[in-house]
Formats: structure tokens, sequence, C-alpha cells
């Protein structure tokens, strides 16, 4: 018996695709964002099997961990309000992880978020707060 292609565990949904794409579309404005400003991009989604990092930077001795939430409307609040305390404790552990892996000793380390609101066809805000938690 042939199985459905809405059945499929293969098949994408379509729901999730665009979330995703949503995701990578903000991560990459924010990118842009900060080394406009002077950062240095060193790493982009950064996987351990304690969660992910979406950006890492330089900014002059400091490393910064960044994640970045993306919206389209306001409509169930602003991008950074997403961002919970506990994730921001989440990614300081992650951040740890990250400098052992890679033998890294900076001067210090910062917890970053920055928000990115990009409307469907509307001009994208981007809000970039240093220093959480």
């Amino acid at each position: 018996m042939a199985r459905s292609a809405a059945a499929s565990p293969f098949t994408p949904d379509p729901a999730a695709e665009r979330k995703r794409l949503l995701g990578q579309r903000g991560e990459t404005i924010a990118a842009r964002h900060l080394t406009g400003r002077g950062m240095v991009l060193l790493d982009r989604n950064w996987r351990c099997e304690a969660g992910e990092i979406d950006l890492v930077l330089r900014d002059g001795q400091v490393l910064v961990i960044c994640e970045v939430k993306t919206r389209t409307s306001t409509d169930y609040g602003s991008p950074l309000e997403a961002i919970s305390q506990a994730k921001a404790d989440r990614l300081k552990r992650l951040a740890f992880r990250w400098l052992r892996v890679h033998d890294c000793h900076p001067d210090d380390v910062r917890v970053d978020m920055v928000g990115v609101l990009a409307p469907p066809g509307g001009a994208v805000e981007v809000e970039h707060v240093a220093g959480i938690g």
C-alpha cells in the first residue's frame, strides 16, 4: 500500500520551513548589522547537545554570544520580548562550552540580543541590546 506524500516523515512542514527561513534571514540581517558596527563574526549556528548559539562575534577583546529573534509583526510582542531569562542563562552556559571547544580565552564574554522586525513588504527594523542577564 502506497503512502501519501502528506504522511511521509520526509515531507517538510510548510509552516516550520517558513519559520526556519525567517530565522535564517533574521540572523543574516543581524550579522550584517553587527559587523557593520565593527564586530567580527566568528561563528554562526554553533550547536552542541546543550543547545545552539545563533552568532558568535568578537567586539574588540570581548567575545559576544548573540541570540537573534526575528518576527514579521509585533502582534505577539516585539522580537526581544521572546527572549526569556532562562534563555539568557542557557546562552551563558553555551558561551563557556564554545570557549572550551575552541580553546579561546577572551578578556571578557558578553551575551547580546538582536531583535529583527521584518514585515512582509515593509522596512526591516533591527534592535541590538548589549549585555543581557
